[in-house]
């Protein structure tokens, strides 16, 4: 049966929102009638042949800790995804809770409810909660779910400000010299101009520089959008994005950084799927997902199907030759000891200090490098108009 979600008036005249199970548009509104409220309106909530839905990540942490919360205060699960959805400020959120309420009480599973939504609940969202509804213990695993998320979160945002704040630095410094090249320096020079005076060879380069500046603009548009284009036409032959991906990783600085964030995101995922009682083939099938760079996800795919016909695990990790060797041989220890999932806990911890690290060097030389590029041409831009000044002077004295 459909869920409707719909705002009316009260008696009193106050408006009032809420959701109501029924078999059509027409007869939720005689249901609603039959509660003495005027419906002003109604729409049905998400369904699963709906187009693809996007949530904020900010809503589903804080929707999934109030699930961990609420099913440990013993809160019998439909009520609270009630409770939850009620509580959700985005729109779209809040209605699919709503049709995984109308699921639930049809008899549909929590984790295959939830699979409807493939866009919001992803593949390692929907096993866990089906682990923690087989086993009976679905408020841990929704502790567990929320703090995987936070953490997963706060490693992105760590991640983006690394880069972030350099883009803006660099962004901030073209801006002020394109302004010096286009706005201060022609109108300065054009009074030498018209003075009659020779022009140093700076100042002339300098000049046709600030002339060019739209053309050269005009080239680097076009380079971009071919960039964006070419980019698009290897995404779509995956063997060649893989290719891609994997010079990625051999960047300078960059590709560290970008490995150890990969690896520190599998980890976690292998540990939380782990502790949960899923096997490890299962496992790094659903934690590959997780890998944002197609070679990486490639190289433990492979992992994954030789790990199925018996070979042996961390040989697989030795024959990839791109993994840390801390990484190694903390999942070698963990494999013979019989305790991957804590293995796997210490790798993530160890990836978080080694992204802190890599992104308080990678802004420590950054920094000074704008810095000095920024002062050195705006310093050139200062010569090339005192030189004529001096040689104006020069000229008045003798």
């Amino acid at each position: 049966m459909p869920a409707y979600n719909y705002t009316a008036f009260d008696a009193q005249g106050k408006k009032l929102s809420g959701h109501i199970s029924a078999l059509s548009e027409r007869d939720a509104r005689r249901l609603i009638k039959e509660l003495n409220l005027v419906p002003l309106e109604i729409a049905q909530s998400f369904s699963a042949k709906r187009n693809i839905l996007r949530v904020k990540k900010k809503s589903l942490i804080l929707a999934t800790r109030q699930m961990a919360t609420l099913l440990g205060s013993s809160i019998p699960l439909d009520e609270t995804l009630n409770i939850v959805a009620n509580h959700i400020d985005d729109k779209r959120l809040k209605n699919v809770f709503y049709s995984i309420r109308e699921d639930l009480i049809q008899g549909i599973r929590l984790g295959n409810a939830m699979g409807k939504f493939p866009d919001i609940f992803d593949n390692t969202y929907t096993s866990l909660v089906s682990a923690g509804d087989t086993s009976g213990n679905l408020n841990s695993m929704f502790t567990k779910l929320s703090d995987y998320l936070e953490e997963s979160d706060s490693i992105r945002q760590k991640v983006t400000s690394a880069l972030a704040y350099p883009l803006i630095l660099i962004a901030f410094s073209i801006l002020v010299i394109v302004a010096l090249l286009v706005f201060v320096m022609p109108q300065v020079v054009d009074q030498f101009i018209r003075a009659g005076m020779d022009l140093p060879l700076l100042t002339r380069a300098l000049l046709g520089f600030s002339n060019q500046l739209p053309l050269i603009g005009f080239a680097m548009l076009v380079f971009c959008i071919a960039a964006y284009f070419g980019y698009q036409k290897i995404s779509s032959n995956p063997s060649k994005l893989i290719s891609w991906h994997r010079r990625v990783l051999s960047l300078p600085l960059a590709g560290d950084f970008i490995l150890k964030s990969e690896l520190e995101r599998f980890s976690s995922t292998m540990h939380l799927l782990l502790s949960s009682g899923i096997n490890l083939d299962l496992a790094m099938q659903e934690s590959s997902k997780v890998f944002s760079n197609k070679y990486l996800e490639s190289l433990m795919e492979k992992s994954n199907k030789d790990l199925k016909e018996g070979k042996d695990f961390v040989v697989l990790l030795q024959e990839a030759s791109i993994y840390p060797e801390i990484f190694i041989q903390l999942i070698s220890s963990g494999f013979i000891a019989g305790n991957l999932p804590e293995m796997f806990e210490k790798v993530s911890a160890f990836m978080k200090s080694e992204i802190e690290t890599k992104r308080s060097l990678l802004l420590a030389l950054l920094e000074p490098m704008v810095i000095i590029f920024m002062g050195a041409f705006i310093l050139l831009i200062v010569l090339a108009i005192l030189i004529p000044i001096m040689q104006m002077n020069s000229m008045s004295i003798s």
